[in-house]
């Protein structure tokens, strides 16, 4: 179960955690009761008192972060409506109050792994021969909480890559805290989970054609309390109601913020454990527009919800749900382009195969058909998806995991149709690259793994990440690849 050879194998840079890469973020250290009580002893303090101790937060925090004040003054919004009502704050009591309800957080503390690949949306003033692209990467902290990190570099003309040093500073995305949503949207979300009923088609009816999110939740409460006792059914349709609010929402970074200090961290409830495995794709619209995809796999600490983020731009973010019966694992892949007017996507469904599903919706994947079930010893536990398929002259090319003996993960490749994907015409015996000595240990040992890769000037450029722990890059002839796998 060694890997296959290639004489034009290449190992670039590796690419490791940060422990001083913290960002700086909202801290609740309780419900509105602690809170009240925390707030009585910080509003004891007197101005020049306040002062003092500010001042000695900022020197000690002073260059881990671009705007401290800012924080704390956005924090101090967040929980003042919990201040006694004749207490008038200064500036420095309003700053230390929200320092009180803020901290740090090592979004690398863990780990820096699991990467996927994409050509930057802005090439000007790229050396001719190379492409500049975007590099997710999966950061992961305390708590095992995982969060979406970016980094950029080069791939030149013969396929040796650069990696741009990250930034010192690294920042959340400021959330639109009430989004819009069109009616005709969570109408559909709802009718797509069976649950538009007579309740949430009066609730909608209520509410204008474009709504602000917190529009919809007063008329949900409301309902609630004018209706004590409601059936099974048209409670779970009201929670599927505010939850499609809860999982549909946007977010941005200014426009000055360097692509390696924007940080997506979680922000529904259904994330609050963490955000993993951003497998992002340039997916390239008939018109030839492009947007740039990324399924990753939501976690509350009991259940997976596959999401999609959709982006043109790096700046802008769109958080969307997915619905239908085959978008309910993880590991969901888009190709770039449509296929005979259809999206597709690779994913998994019983957490042994691989699958191939059709739709006339980006956001909604039903009827998966069986694509490639485990064949070699190095996958027979389970196989899956390393990202999404890449165009190349002799088909579509997908990277693939499997899971052999000691649950050691190997990437491998296979060979699919290009007008029909359903068609398997090559796949590699052999892994592409198993584990060596080097790449062994770590969070969870015996493992590479990858979430997407790209092919530029005939070589495939594969970011990939070592035992849950770092990342690395290597690259690989197209056509060597192509010649060392074997008729399916």
């Amino acid at each position: 179960m060694n890997r296959a050879e290639f004489t034009t194998w290449r190992r670039g840079p590796s690419i490791d955690p940060d422990r001083a890469r913290v960002l700086l973020k909202p801290f609740v250290p309780g419900d509105d009761r602690r809170i009240k009580g925390i707030l009585k002893r910080v509003t004891a303090i007197n101005d020049p008192e306040a002062k003092v101790i500010l001042d000695a937060v900022r020197k000690e925090f002073d260059g881990r972060h671009r705007d401290q004040n800012a924080a704390f003054e956005s924090r101090f919004e967040n929980v003042k409506r919990l201040l006694p009502a004749k207490f008038k704050p200064s500036d420095a009591q309003r700053l230390l109050i929200g320092a009180y309800f803020c901290c740090e957080y090592s979004l690398e503390a863990a780990a820096l792994f699991n990467p996927s690949i994409v050509p930057h949306p802005d090439q000007a003033g790229v050396p001719g021969g190379s492409l500049r692209f975007i590099m997710s990467l999966r950061a992961t902290g305390e708590g095992h909480i995982s969060s979406i990190e970016f980094r950029s570099g080069l791939v030149d003309s013969r396929g040796d890559v650069t990696v741009d040093p990250p930034g010192r500073f690294v920042t959340m995305a400021k959330v639109d805290p009430d989004p819009s949503h069109a009616r005709t949207d969570i109408e559909r979300m709802l009718k797509d989970e069976g649950c538009l009923d007579t309740v949430t088609k009066g609730l909608l009816r209520s509410v204008p054609e474009s709504f602000k999110r917190s529009h919809l939740r007063t008329k949900i409460a409301a309902y609630k309390r004018s209706h004590a006792r409601m059936s099974e059914r048209q409670t779970q349709s009201l929670a599927w109601a505010e939850a499609l609010l809860d999982l549909n929402y946007a977010f941005s970074f200014s426009i000055d913020q360097p692509l390696s200090e924007r940080a997506i961290f979680p922000v529904s409830s259904f994330e609050s454990n963490g955000i993993e495995d951003a497998r992002f794709v340039k997916f390239v619209e008939d018109d030839g527009v492009a947007t740039y995809y990324a399924t990753y796999t939501a976690y509350n600490g009991r259940a997976i919800m596959p999401l999609m983020v959709a982006t043109r731009d790096f700046l802008q973010f769109k958080i969307r749900s997915l619905s239908g019966r085959a978008a309910r694992n993880k590991g969901m892949a888009l190709f770039p382009r449509k296929i005979k007017g259809k999206y597709a996507v690779i994913s998994r469904q019983d957490a042994e195969s691989l699958y191939l599903v059709y739709s006339d919706r980006v956001d909604r994947w039903d009827r998966p058909s069986v694509l490639l079930k485990p064949a070699y010893p190095w996958e027979f536990l389970q196989i899956g998806n390393c990202g999404s398929p890449i165009e190349v002259g002799a088909g579509w090319l997908l990277l693939t995991h499997g899971v052999g003996p000691m649950r050691k993960y190997c990437i491998g490749a296979i060979l699919l149709d290009k007008n029909d994907p359903s068609r398997i015409l090559k796949r590699l015996r052999d892994p592409l690259i198993a584990p060596d000595a080097t790449e062994r240990e770590g969070y969870v040992p015996n493992v590479v793994y990858t979430c997407g890769a790209l092919v530029h000037n005939g070589r495939l450029v594969i970011p990939y990440a070592m035992s849950d722990s770092a990342t690395r890059i290597a690259s690989v002839e197209v056509k060597e690849l192509l010649e060392k796998m074997v008729e399916h």
